[in-house]
């Protein structure tokens, strides 16, 4: 698919951030899990419990220099289900290519969806939305797209695998002739590693919750 025509069923994409992170976000990027312990400089077993397996529950990291910072659990990916239904993949495996990668949500639907979820909708949360031509401009070569969500394998989860992540040239531009619609829609974008100049894709910052938006924080448009 062409970039013009993904933005045109795309044009905004969406990440959902720890609440009161976006000061923390503007100085050093929106970071990857693998990123955050490479500027932490967390090693041995305790990089391995949390890049390698099954987080059961959020950590929190500190660092003299950069503060603290939490990484969300992974409760809907949990190992036994995670094995059934990878097709050439371990899950060690899945579990790394994940936090290697930052996410975004191809619509607000799909946000609101997950603020809803049990695990997320106490909580208020950070919303960012990115303008989706800048992002891929600037981050093309590392960008992939999954029709899934690939972060959760709970009812049922869909077979995922080394194919489950296809680059924006091998995604197909197939539209229903009365729908207008991909028949192949995207389930969530990611981009590789880190989006260090993210505040110059993002157009606005939210601080919502299940139950809709709490306060703006930030807009492009003043």
């Amino acid at each position: 698919m062409d970039i013009p025509e993904f933005c045109s069923h795309y044009p905004r994409l969406f990440h959902m951030a720890q609440s009161g992170s976006w000061e923390s976000i503007k100085k050093y990027g929106l970071l990857s899990t693998t990123a955050i312990l490479d500027l932490f400089k967390i090693s041995g077993g305790l990089r391995i419990k949390i890049e390698a397996r099954s987080r059961p529950e959020s950590v929190t990291l500190s660092h003299p220099e950069h503060g603290s910072v939490t990484i969300r659990d992974n409760k809907p990916l949990p190992e036994s289900k995670l094995s059934a239904c990878l097709t050439d993949m371990t899950p060690e495996e899945w579990y790394r290519s994940l936090n290697a990668k930052v996410f975004f949500w191809p619509t607000r639907e799909r946000v609101l969806g997950l603020l809803h979820a049990h695990a997320y909708r106490q909580n208020p949360h950070t919303i960012i939305t990115v303008d989706t031509r800048s992002l891929i401009a600037a981050h093309r070569a590392t960008i992939r797209l999954s029709r899934i969500n690939s972060g959760a394998a709970i009812f049922q989860p869909t077979p995922r695998g080394s194919h489950t992540f296809v680059s924006l040239a091998d995604w197909p531009a197939d539209v229903g002739a009365r729908s207008g619609r991909l028949k192949s829609p995207v389930g969530e974008l990611a981009v590789g590693y880190s989006v260090p100049d993210i505040a110059h894709h993002a157009t606005q910052v939210e601080e919502m919750r299940a139950g809709g938006i709490c306060r703006l924080i930030w807009s492009r448009e003043g």
